[in-house]
C-alpha cells in the first residue's frame, strides 16, 4: 500500500514538472506513458532492477527503429568514439603491437614522452607500475588502460631490450599524444603528390596543409592524388575545409536539409591553395563514406577533379549530438547531405532494418558490382549534371567514380584474407623486424636503398605458411597459394618498411600493387 502511494506521489511530481515547461503531457501523451512504465517497473517489479540500464535500454529500443546511423552511446562509449576525431589522447606515446602476449614497441611517438626517456623501437614493455603485462594473457584494452592516464602523471615501465640481459626501468611522464588522421603524404612520382586521409577529425586540415607544404618543398606540384579509400568519414567541418582548398569562391561544397532543419549551404571562400593550376584525382572505394563522400562529390560536381575507384558507401545522413549530464549521448539524424548538383549521398534504407543495411557491401559482392561496371544500373530519375562541364553523374546512394576500377580477387585471395584476419602476416613481420632491425638499418641507409634492394626471404614466406597451418588455415590448392604470394610479399615488405621508417614508406610500397592508385597515375599520364 505504501509503495502505491509512493508511485502516485512520483507521478504527481512528474506532472507538475512537465507543466512548468508547458509541455503537453496529457493522458494520451506517449512520453507520459513511457514515464509511467519506467516508474512502475522501477518501484513495483518483483525483483530489483537497474534503473539507469532500464532507461538506456528504452532509449536504444527507440533508436533501433530509426535510420541505421542514429545511435545512443554510454559515457564510456562516447569518449572512446570521440577520441580519434578530437586529435589527441593522454598517454605514454608509443605505437605497439602484441607479439606472443608481449607488448612490442613499433615506434615511439616523435618527441613524445617515451622517446624522451629513451624507449626505442623494438623494446618490449613487460610491466607497468610493477604489474606484469607480458605472458599473462592480458587483453590489449586492459594494457592500454594501464598505459594511459592524465597528463603529468607518471608511470614506471619495465622494458626488455634485445642484446641487454637486465630489465631496464623507465619512468615516463604522460602527456598529450597527437592522433593523426592523415596516413601518408609523399611524391609518388616527379610532379605528382600523394596524400592519403584516413578520417576527418579536428586536426585533419592542419595536417593536410603541413603535408601540402612538404610536397611543394620537394618540387613543382603539378598533380595531386587525394586518396580517400577506406575513409569512413568524420567531421563535416574538416571535410568542408579540405574541399575549400580546391574550389572557387562561392562554389557549393555541400548542403544539408531535413524535415525540421532548413537548407544550409556550405560554400568555398575562394582562398584555397589548390583552386587552380594543379590537377586533382580523388580515389575512393566501397568503404569511403560520409565526410569522404562530401569531398568527393564536391570536386566531381564542380568539375574540379576526377574520381577513380568504385562506388562509395552511401552514408549521407547528418547526426546532431544530444548530450546528457552523465556524458552519454544520442547522435540523432536530423538531415541529409546533398552534393552541389543536388544528389542525395545517402543510399536507400528501411527504418529499423539495420542488419539488411549493414549487409549492403556483401550484396554488392554477390551482385557483381565490385567486379564489373556493367552490373551497375541507374534509372533516368537519378541522372544529374556536373555544374561546369555538364557531365552526367548519378544519385541514389554513394558517389559513382568517373573511372571504374574493379576489385581483383586474384590479388587478395581467400587464403590471403584468412592470413590477415588471423594476424599471421603482421605477427610474422614483427618477429622478423625484431630479430633483424639492427642488421637491416646497417644494410639500408635509406628507404630508396631498401625499396630497390630488399626482397622478402623465402624462409619468411615459409614461416607464414607454417604458422597458418598451425591455425588450420590452408590454401585450397597450389594455384591459390601461388596467386597469394605476390601480394603477400609486397605486404610483408611494406610492413618492414613501416617499422624501419613510417607510414609514408609503407604506402609507397603497398601502392605499387594498388590498382586504383595505379589507374590514377595512368590517367594523369594520359592528360
Amino acid at each position: 500500500m505504501k509503495k502505491s502511494i509512493f508511485v502516485f506521489f512520483l507521478l504527481c511530481c512528474c506532472m507538475n514538472v512537465c507543466s512548468q515547461f508547458h509541455l503537453n503531457f496529457g493522458n494520451d501523451s506517449p512520453i507520459r506513458k513511457l514515464q509511467v512504465a519506467e516508474m512502475a517497473i522501477t518501484n513495483l517489479y518483483v525483483d530489483s532492477v537497474d534503473e539507469n540500464k532500464l532507461v538506456e535500454d528504452a532509449i536504444r529500443g527507440m533508436i533501433e527503429k530509426l535510420d541505421p546511423h542514429s545511435a545512443y552511446s554510454t559515457a564510456k562509449e562516447t569518449k572512446a568514439m570521440n577520441e580519434p576525431l578530437q586529435g589527441s589522447f593522454e598517454g605514454i606515446g608509443v605505437q605497439f603491437n602484441m607479439v606472443e602476449d608481449t607488448l612490442l614497441v613499433i615506434q615511439p611517438t616523435l618527441n613524445g614522452p617515451s622517446e624522451k626517456v629513451g624507449i626505442l623501437a623494438g623494446d618490449r614493455i613487460i610491466s607497468v607500475n610493477d604489474t606484469a603485462i607480458a605472458g599473462v594473457k592480458m587483453s590489449k584494452e586492459d594494457i592500454m588502460k594501464r598505459l594511459r592516464g592524465k597528463k603529468g602523471s607518471k608511470v614506471r615501465l619495465g622494458v626488455v631490450r634485445r642484446g641487454i640481459g637486465d630489465v631496464l626501468s623507465f619512468t615516463v611522464t604522460r602527456d598529450k599524444i597527437p592522433v593523426h588522421t592523415l596516413d601518408a603524404a609523399y611524391m609518388i612520382k616527379p610532379g605528382v603528390g600523394y596524400i592519403r586521409i584516413g578520417s576527418f577529425g579536428a586536426t585533419t586540415y592542419e595536417e593536410f596543409m603541413e603535408a601540402l607544404q612538404k610536397l611543394r618543398n620537394q618540387g613543382a606540384l603539378e598533380s595531386l592524388v587525394l586518396d580517400l579509400q577506406d575513409n569512413g568519414g568524420g567531421y563535416l567541418q574538416a571535410a568542408a575545409q579540405i574541399a575549400n582548398e580546391f574550389l572557387q569562391k562561392d562554389d557549393i561544397i555541400v548542403y544539408t536539409e531535413g524535415r525540421s532543419v532548413p537548407r544550409q549551404d556550405f560554400r568555398a571562400t575562394g582562398d584555397g591553395h589548390l583552386r587552380t593550376g594543379c590537377r586533382i584525382v580523388v580515389l575512393v572505394n566501397e568503404y569511403s563514406a560520409s565526410a569522404a563522400e562530401i569531398v568527393t562529390g564536391a570536386l566531381q560536381d564542380q568539375d574540379r577533379g576526377q574520381v577513380v575507384g568504385r562506388r562509395t558507401f552511401g552514408k549521407g545522413l547528418v547526426q546532431r549530438p544530444i548530450e546528457f549530464p552523465d556524458g552519454s549521448m544520442i547522435r540523432l539524424t536530423v538531415a541529409h547531405y546533398f552534393t552541389p548538383s543536388g544528389r542525395c549521398i545517402q543510399k536507400p534504407y528501411v527504418k529499423g532494418e539495420k542488419r539488411d543495411y549493414e549487409e549492403d557491401i556483401e550484396k554488392r559482392f554477390k551482385h557483381g558490382e565490385l567486379y564489373s561496371q556493367d552490373s551497375i544500373h541507374f534509372s533516368d530519375s537519378l541522372r544529374y549534371e556536373t555544374l561546369r562541364l555538364h557531365r552526367t553523374v548519378y544519385g541514389g546512394g554513394g558517389i559513382m567514380p568517373d573511372f571504374f576500377v574493379p576489385l581483383d580477387t586474384t590479388q587478395y585471395t581467400l587464403f590471403h584474407r584468412q592470413l590477415a584476419a588471423k594476424g599471421v602476416i603482421i605477427n610474422t613481420s614483427l618477429k622478423y623486424i625484431d630479430k633483424n632491425r639492427r642488421q637491416l638499418s646497417k644494410q639500408y641507409a635509406s628507404f630508396e636503398d631498401f625499396r630497390a634492394g630488399f626482397n622478402v626471404p623465402q624462409e619468411m614466406v615459409d614461416e607464414v605458411v607454417a604458422e597458418a597451418e598451425k591455425q588450420k588455415v590452408k590454401p585450397k590448392n597450389d594455384e591459390e597459394l601461388q596467386q597469394t604470394l605476390p601480394m603477400l610479399r609486397t605486404q610483408l615488405k611494406a610492413l618492414i618498411a613501416r617499422d624501419l621508417w613510417d607510414m609514408n614508406e609503407y604506402f609507397a610500397i603497398i601502392n605499387e600493387q594498388n590498382h586504383i592508385v595505379q589507374r590514377a597515375l595512368q590517367i594523369l599520364d594520359q592528360q
